[in-house]
């Protein structure tokens, strides 16, 4: 598995939500592309003192994306893909 660090700010255009109606991505939009996920998997928050970030991981079902967000819901950062 090729794994390849990004750490760049994305726009999630889409959002779905789980069963426990916890709220994950299910589009973004990369360098002019649009990805369309069809799983989420991991997903843990970090709080370091006032500041909590979430961390995800979602696949579009070829690769697997590591996302960041700040909680807010208005940032979100691709830190990697692997494929």
């Amino acid at each position: 598995m090729k794994k390849v660090q990004v750490n760049e700010q994305i726009v999630v255009t889409s959002m779905g939500f789980r069963k426990n109606l916890v709220a994950y991505p299910r589009r973004m939009e990369f360098h002019g592309a649009t990805y369309h996920f069809i799983d989420a998997g991991l997903r843990y928050l970090v709080r370091h003192g006032e500041r909590i970030a979430e961390f995800l991981t979602l696949s579009d079902g070829t690769s697997d994306y590591y996302l960041r967000s700040d909680n807010c819901g208005a940032n979100w950062t691709l830190l990697s893909i692997a494929s």
